[in-house]
């Protein structure tokens, strides 16, 4: 066994006894790219990667081209790092999933929450309900503001009737960072909601998204 080879097998030991608690950063990394370059000291490709983008998370969110400018990556460690955020994501949409009655606000943001999980873009989420909350299809509608022409009504309501939705829960976020919902987004609610009564479907809540906070439509009156 190599000195590297013998490294690796501690690295790979101390995670399985320890988790991850007691890894820094750059030891995260370093464990990860073992995967996408074997045989090879990874650790000074580590430290570049952390020196140059500023922090883990930075990594994993910098654009494929930017990684792949750094001496010693390859396109097989740049996708394993960004596959990282994405997979992420779809662990804790898989999680939430369990959790499909959402017949309160606290159980549509816990459900709806996970699916904006290191979104850089901003998108909207259609949740289409049955008369009991349970979830009858859940997806991505479009990637835009919900304000966008991108965003269509008619999308929104040939949605819900095809999975003869009762009720719908719509959801997007603001990458600015702040969760109120604009003037803009009350609008478009409005002009939904008017659309989905027209052939008895109710948009019960509208929920807006920033990082790991969101604010209700539905609890702040709007749709009383």
């Amino acid at each position: 066994m190599s000195i590297q080879d013998g490294h690796r097998n501690r690295m790979k030991e101390r995670f399985i006894q320890h988790g991850i608690e007691n890894f820094n950063d750059v030891n995260v990394l370093e464990i990860l790219l073992f995967y996408g370059i074997p045989r090879k000291d990874v650790n000074a490709l580590a430290h570049v990667l952390m020196d140059r983008f500023g922090s883990l998370a930075a990594v994993f969110d910098a654009p494929p081209e930017e990684l792949l400018k750094v001496e010693g990556m390859g396109k097989n460690v740049m996708v394993l790092l960004k596959l990282i955020p994405q997979v992420a994501r779809r662990y804790q949409v898989s999680k939430s999933s369990f959790h499909n009655i959402l017949d309160s606000t606290a159980r549509a943001g816990e459900y709806l929450l996970p699916k904006f999980f290191a979104e850089k873009d901003e998108v909207v989420y259609i949740a289409c309900l049955d008369a009991k909350g349970k979830v009858l299809y859940s997806g991505l509608l479009a990637r835009g503001s919900v304000n966008s022409a991108s965003v269509s009504v008619r999308k929104i309501v040939e949605t819900a009737l095809t999975y003869n939705s009762t009720s719908v829960i719509l959801a997007h976020n603001h990458t600015s960072g702040i969760a109120l919902p604009s003037h803009e987004d009350r609008a478009t609610t409005r002009r939904i909601a008017a659309a989905l009564g027209a052939v008895d479907i109710r948009l019960t809540d509208h929920i807006i998204v920033a990082d790991n906070d969101y604010v209700s439509l539905a609890d702040s009156g709007f749709f009383d």
